[in-house]
């Protein structure tokens, strides 16, 4: 598994951030890391414009069958059929998709001859989506896009509508799908995979379960800490994640709050999108390498795998860069803070959303943890980490969180 050794150079996008819009300004129609971008309640209806516009004539709407049954799906397929556009639902999508996934959608799309593909819901969908965009136009298999801009031919134009506050996939080029054999997970970039606009609609998230919403926050949380400080992070790559985590950081739980209203909801949506393109311009780091092998092997959802670890790694990174920590706590107005009280701040966001506080709490077994840590050193965000680290490091931060 060369590439979660040695893992691929970080794509650099040409454009910088300028001044970011703010939720004062919605509704907005803005380009973000070079992603058109459109903002504000009800901006789904305008998916069949923006898909005709965009050279889209059968498409491919990617999703799964909670967001049909809430009837979201409906919405986006009314939208392209007002514009005369075809639009087929491949709603087989499940959580953490595989390769199986992917291949019954490239199915569907060859059988009605896509030419667009719409990404509608959580980061699955949205990752599958990419998939089937990769396996559609080039051929082969997922394996054979692991890595960086493996795709030698064009791929299709599409659109990502995210659903849930959380994974930041539509802001980024890569897909993440799991080997059905053995849940490997593949991480698949190439900048022709990349949405061509994005839709951030906060009336979509109405619906969202609050558990789901819990999970998907922290994961954000995780995606902003993390790409603020990772190694290829640069300051257009701060600017996004230090706007996120003050966003996320003082909304979250408000945002799951029974009277959580649209600011919150925008607020929260807004900054799950500017941690997933500072991922895209910077990646991750420890928390989400000891986090995928928990979810692959023990079965501990992602959010609450990121969540469990974040703290712990916060505390051992902040023995080598706790001035970027700091940096990070202070573009959330927080005065001379340290890595332990960033720490303390994770710990009590987790707790907002009720989620465990240790690998016990969520049923993990402490005799498996030997092999987590020999995988978790194997996985690639590891090789963004700021402060390097071994199989037995991981192994005391997973004792740690035990």
């Amino acid at each position: 598994m060369t590439d979660e050794i040695s893992p691929p150079p970080v794509p650099r996008r040409s454009t910088e951030t300028g001044r970011l819009p703010g939720l004062d300004q919605a509704p907005w129609d803005s380009p973000v890391n070079g992603t058109r971008v459109l903002f504000g309640e009800g901006r789904l209806e305008g998916l069949g414009p923006l898909v005709k516009d965009l050279g889209g004539t059968r498409v491919l709407v990617v999703t799964d069958p909670g967001l049909v049954q809430a009837g979201h799906a409906d919405k986006a397929r009314a939208a392209l059929r007002k514009e005369s556009l075809l639009a087929a639902v491949f709603s087989g999508v499940e959580e953490n998709p595989t390769t199986l996934h992917v291949a019954a959608g490239v199915e569907m799309a060859r059988r009605e001859k896509i030419d667009f593909i719409v990404g509608l819901g959580g980061g699955s969908s949205m990752d599958c989506a990419k998939g089937i965009n990769f396996i559609l136009t080039n051929g082969g298999k997922m394996e054979d896009y692991r890595g960086t801009n493996r795709a030698s031919l064009p791929m299709l134009a599409s659109v990502g509508v995210p659903t849930t506050a959380g994974t930041g996939s539509e802001a980024q080029a890569y897909a993440l799908i799991a080997r059905a054999a053995d849940k490997d997970k593949m991480a698949c970039g190439d900048d022709k995979a990349r949405f061509r606009a994005v839709i951030l609609d906060p009336s979509l998230l109405v619906s969202v379960p609050r558990r789901v919403a819990a999970m998907a926050g922290m994961d954000a949380v995780a995606h902003a800490v993390e790409s603020f400080v990772s190694l290829p992070a640069d300051d257009t790559a701060r600017a996004f994640a230090g706007e996120a985590w003050r966003l996320l950081s003082t909304q979250l739980a408000r945002a799951l709050g029974e009277s959580a209203g649209p600011t919150a909801r925008a607020a929260m949506l807004w900054g799950a999108h500017l941690a997933g393109a500072g991922i895209d311009r910077a990646m991750l780091g420890v928390a989400h390498a000891c986090a995928n092998p928990l979810t692959a092997r023990c079965g501990v959802a992602h959010g609450i795998a990121v969540a469990l670890m974040l703290p712990h790694v916060v505390r051992f990174n902040g023995e080598m860069i706790a001035a970027a920590y700091a940096d990070l706590q202070a573009r959330a107005g927080k005065a001379a803070s340290s890595p332990h009280d960033l720490a303390t701040r994770i710990e009590a966001l987790r707790e907002a959303c009720h989620l465990p506080a240790t690998l016990a709490a969520a049923g993990v077994d402490t005799s498996s943890l030997p092999a987590l840590a020999d995988e978790a050193a194997r996985q690639w965000t590891a090789g963004f980490n700021p402060r390097p680290v071994t199989a037995q490091d991981l192994l005391k931060l997973y004792r740690q969180a035990a």
